[in-house]
């Protein structure tokens, strides 16, 4: 978590807190008088700061949970994007578009892509058999099927949500 983030959630529960604190103080002025006033602020300060506080940890664990699912979604689409590239650059469009040394170039990247440990195990699977397919370099057909494969792979893993 970000020092700016955690400034910020930090001043919002203090803020909520002295509202909460306000209003029954309010509340116990319309009611009692002054020391009930001062006894409903307490309460109600009290109150609202330890529900702040065990909020407070939930969201956080939601949103480190949030956070790597999102790293893990991001690495997936990058794995994607990454075979993609080097499918075009063994099946080019145009002959002779693409050189030997890019098509080396976007086959290293493709593969360390693929070797990232915080793949899903169906996204590794997926992408190794679309390198597999590519690498022979012979069925464009296969090679299609297996890059279409490992895109309903990754839209999977991010629909399981």
């Amino acid at each position: 978590m970000t020092s700016a983030l955690a400034t910020r959630i930090n001043a919002i529960s203090v803020a909520l807190a002295a509202c909460w604190a306000g209003f029954g103080a309010f509340l116990g002025f319309l009611l009692g008088g002054w020391w009930v006033a001062a006894t409903g602020a307490g309460v109600a300060g009290l109150g609202a700061g330890a529900g702040l506080f065990f909020y407070r940890r939930r969201v956080m664990a939601s949103r480190r949970a949030a956070e790597t699912r999102g790293h893990t979604e991001g690495t997936a689409d990058a794995v994607l994007m990454g075979i993609a590239l080097y499918h075009a650059a063994v099946f080019p469009l145009t002959p002779n578009g693409v050189n030997e040394e890019e098509q080396q170039a976007r086959r290293t990247v493709a593969y360390r892509l693929a070797a990232d440990d915080g793949l899903p195990r169906a996204v590794r699977v997926a992408a190794a058999a679309a390198l597999e397919a590519i690498d022979e370099g012979q069925d464009t057909e296969r090679a299609q099927a297996a890059v279409k494969a490992l895109t309903l792979t990754v839209y999977d893993c991010r629909a399981d949500r």
